[in-house]
């Protein structure tokens, strides 16, 4: 079975590798050729290397291509898999440091919100350059796996505006199929779900043990449950006004709507300081410098660790290497992934992404129609659509007067910030981030001129935000790693 499938951001530490041991733990899939590609010449050296050890100790006769240079990694590419971060974690501190000064406190800043939003427009202009070279130099009708956020956003410009075919995926609905077989005290195979909405606002909207509805056994079994009940604060009162469990993390789900970040001595009320998912103010970003910084130093001892097993004993629930495989040899594979609506869910805008389930086997990706969603869910949807929509624009043509306007109507920056504020905001983060966002020349310009004028709106230059853990030791984090081990 011979075909290419291309990794962009291969540099990306831990999670390339994660979705190439599952691509590799396929025996199907052990023929095909494989590029990693990625800015970053280090990064992209040491996870060559990591993946290239796991093929050799398993006697998998693949090489692995790495390169800098994405046309040659893209090049007769069937399959592309995309986990960039653009500007890495410089703009990503930006995302989160600069709303925190307006008030914003956010936990993650990379779906919605303002950190969402302009993560959005750095991810937007490259994925189009990178679907601009899919186009001319790989495969024909070939598709690309996005796993990068904002992924709605990200996924609807590449299939509106980029010219190939895009599939969105996120295990953010995984997770929860298991919390919600974990308070149900049922297997999660014993349990028909479907789950459907937008990327990181997806409802559970129907959950059957053996045909029988098992919806309104869940809330009472989250409000029993020892864990669950103190760390999902967000989500268990969402459950409980509109009826139906959401997908995503505590803390994700508590920056995407206005209720529960707005009010600075509130956060903790909601919120769950044993992990960061659970709503620490910018608790994604210090795990990811923490995390960085852990493999950069590690590095040679992780080199050393036992290879990964490719026998299907290490294979992970991700997505994409299901939906290879299932392309490839006709093996049949539901998942729930973001796709263009088109009428699926039928009380949401056609020209959108949706995340919702989805058949694969050698005849592509059928997409049954849900239908109606709840309306209360349908609402809180739609009014992230919108954000969503305005956002994607602005990305695309480079409009700074779309791109404030998704700020104002994003739900959490609308309920703490006033226009003005919103507007300083923005021009604040376009200069600030001016080296990714080729397609604001002219406004970054017209930002640095307002920001340079002495009627500027006094801001929280020290605020570290209403819930904040101080970052990890490089041996903190190795530390961690072992006990982790253990535990396993």
């Amino acid at each position: 079975m011979s075909f290419k499938i291309s990794f962009i951001g291969a540099g990306s530490l831990v999670f390339a590798r994660t979705l190439f041991t599952d691509i590799m733990s396929v025996p199907e899939l052990q023929k095909a050729e494989i590029s990693f590609t990625d800015i970053n010449a280090d990064n992209l050296e040491k996870t060559r290397a990591l993946c290239q050890r796991d093929l050799d100790a398993n006697g998998i006769p693949v090489k692995i291509q790495a390169t800098t240079d994405r046309r040659e990694a893209f090049q007769d590419a069937r399959y592309i898999i995309n986990c960039v971060r653009i500007g890495g974690l410089e703009a990503f501190e930006t995302d989160v440091e600069i709303p925190l000064k307006y008030g914003v406190d956010q936990c993650v800043g990379d779906t919605l919100c303002t950190g969402g939003i302009m993560y959005g427009q750095r991810v937007i202009a490259a994925m189009l350059d990178f679907c601009k070279d899919i186009r001319e130099v790989a495969e024909p009708g070939a598709i690309m796996l996005n796993y990068s956020n904002p992924n709605a956003m990200a996924t609807w410009a590449c299939n509106k505006y980029g010219g190939v075919r895009t599939i969105g995926l996120c295990h953010g609905e995984i997770h929860g199929e298991m919390q919600i077989a974990e308070v149900l005290g049922i297997p999660r195979d014993e349990l028909d779900i479907i789950c459907a909405g937008i990327n990181h606002q997806t409802w559970y909207i129907s959950v059957k043990h053996h045909g029988e509805d098992m919806l309104d056994k869940i809330l009472p079994g989250f409000l029993k449950h020892e864990k669950f009940s103190e760390e999902e604060k967000v989500r268990i009162d969402v459950l409980k006004r509109f009826g139906y469990y959401s997908t995503e993390s505590n803390g994700h789900l508590s920056e995407y709507v206005a209720w529960y970040r707005k009010r600075p001595d509130e956060i903790k009320d909601w919120i769950h300081l044993d992990n960061w998912i659970n709503g620490e103010t910018g608790g994604y970003l210090r795990v990811s410098r923490e995390e960085r910084n852990w493999f950069e130093t590690e590095f040679p001892k992780i080199l050393a660790e036992e290879p990964k097993k490719l026998d299907g004993s290490e294979r992970g629930k991700e997505h994409a290497s299901y939906i290879i495989e299932a392309l490839e040899t006709g093996k049949k594979y539901r998942g729930h992934f973001n796709i263009m609506n088109e009428g699926c869910i039928t009380n949401l805008p056609d020209e959108s992404v949706v995340e919702v389930p989805c058949y694969v086997d050698g005849n592509g990706v059928s997409v049954p129609k849900v239908g109606d969603l709840p309306l209360g869910c349908a609402a809180v949807c739609s009014q992230s659509i919108w954000v969503q929509k305005l956002a994607v624009e602005a990305a695309v043509h480079g409009d700074a007067a779309l791109l404030k306007q998704a700020a104002l109507m994003d739900p959490l920056t609308g309920a703490v910030c006033n226009p003005p504020e919103i507007w300083q905001m923005i021009d604040e983060m376009l200069a600030a981030q001016e080296e990714w966002l080729p397609q604001y020349k002219e406004a970054i310009a017209q930002a640095k001129e307002n920001l340079a004028k002495e009627d500027r709106i006094p801001t929280k230059e020290r605020y570290r935000g209403a819930v904040r853990l101080r970052e990890k030791s490089v041996e903190e984090v190795a530390a961690e790693h072992e006990k982790r081990k253990i535990t396993v």
